[in-house]
């Protein structure tokens, strides 16, 4: 359903909308030249004029002008920023371009129920927006981080000839300091030492724990279940000092298996909330099924039970990796300097001479971190096809 004519011709709805949006941008590009408030002006007003001028035009010019806007904006954007100020200005003008059109002939009422009111349609993009607002503000760090790491010069921030997409002020010398530097290199092995091993412990008790917890029959499960998902609910800086001051009772601390063992206490609890989510949809009557054909709890457990939740286990598994392989605070607390890990090494480097080899090692684990997630909502969408929630 689209807007009537009245309402797609206005050009002052149209205008005000764009006013909004060019406004939001211009804070934007503003600050980024050190005003902010006559980025705002600015923009509001050059989309206001955009969004008029495009009710006043034939529907059918609509490809010429949004031409015309990018075009307008890239030169803009090479005179104020040069090439990469071109770049952002074409997303610009490629964006409102379509934008003004997208309102202008109600585009945007396009599935949505017909019958919503012009006040639940507000509503409807402004939590979109929102939520977008939210993603932005969490994801910009890592998309600032992932290019200063290919910096050509010993700074943490965009060099000229970064911003000119000059290829020499672009360099892998310092992924090459990581896989070079002996210090580096010694924190990577003991990483790879420890959180396997972690992820292996956390697996074998999360998962004992959640088919334990999953029986009816079974006491006081909620309060058990609540003990064994604290670690994810207290602050990490407790669980560090309560385990610090029990490994040096028992003799663990600073030790390789201390350390596994304070990282398995924190992969346990993502093991166990896979794993019972997975449990949900399982149909106990294969169990019984296995049990009257002669199968003892081992078979059945391997041959019946093990498949259909493995997606759940394996995404368990991964995520208490993640945890492990990137967890800091514990380590420095229960470890010693022979378990000194990646991040520790990170953290030293900030607090002790700033290398911009973090930045590059920092890239190296979000291009991990990817890789798992990816894995994981595969294996999600695996269980989901065999519990027949969702088509082939």
């Amino acid at each position: 359903m689209k807007l009537t004519t009245i309402e797609k011709r206005s050009g002052r709805f149209v205008a005000a909308v764009c006013a909004a949006a060019g406004g939001v941008a211009g804070l934007f590009v503003g600050t980024s030249q050190g005003n902010g408030g006559a980025g705002v002006v600015i923009g509001a007003v050059l989309l206001a004029v955009i969004g008029f001028v495009v009710t006043r035009l034939p529907e059918s010019s609509e490809r010429r002008v949004r031409w015309v806007v990018l075009a307008a904006f890239l030169g803009t954007g090479f005179a104020m920023a040069g090439l990469s100020g071109a770049v952002v200005g074409a997303l610009f003008g490629w964006f409102f371009g379509w934008f003004a059109y997208w309102i202008w002939q109600g585009r945007y009422r396009d599935g949505l129920a017909p019958y919503l009111t012009p006040g639940q349609v507000l509503w409807e993009y402004s939590f979109l927006c929102i939520c977008g607002a939210i993603f932005i503000f969490l994801i910009t760090p890592i998309l600032v981080v992932m290019p200063l790491s290919f910096n050509a010069q010993d700074f943490f921030t965009f060099t000229p000839e970064m911003l000119r997409f000059d290829p020499d002020g672009y360099s892998l010398k310092h992924y090459r300091d990581f896989f070079s530097n002996a210090d580096w290199q010694n924190a990577l092995r003991n990483s790879l030492l420890i959180a396997p091993m972690a992820t292996l412990l956390s697996v074998c008790f999360g998962t004992l724990a959640a088919i334990g917890l999953s029986q009816p029959h079974v006491p006081f499960r909620r309060a058990i279940m609540a003990v064994l998902i604290s670690p994810m609910i207290v602050p990490l800086i407790i669980s560090a000092a309560g385990m610090y001051f029990f490994y040096s009772r028992v003799g663990l601390q600073g030790t390789y298996f201390g350390v596994v063992l304070a990282h398995a206490a924190l992969g346990i609890p993502f093991v166990i909330i896979t794993v019972t989510a997975t449990l949900v949809g399982f149909d106990r009557s294969l169990t019984r099924a296995a049990a009257n054909m002669g199968a003892n709890p081992v078979t059945t457990f391997f041959r019946v039970q093990m498949p259909l939740i493995l997606p759940g286990v394996i995404s368990g598994g991964l995520f208490a990796f993640i945890t492990s392989f990137d967890e800091v605070v514990v380590v420095l607390f229960v470890g010693s300097a022979g378990q000194k890990t990646l991040p520790w090494q990170m953290f030293t480097g900030l607090r002790e001479q700033i290398s911009p080899t973090i930045l590059a090692v920092a890239t190296i684990l979000v291009a991990i971190s990817i890789a798992l997630l990816s894995v994981v909502e595969l294996l999600r969408r695996r269980s989901e096809r065999l519990r027949g929630m969702s088509p082939g």
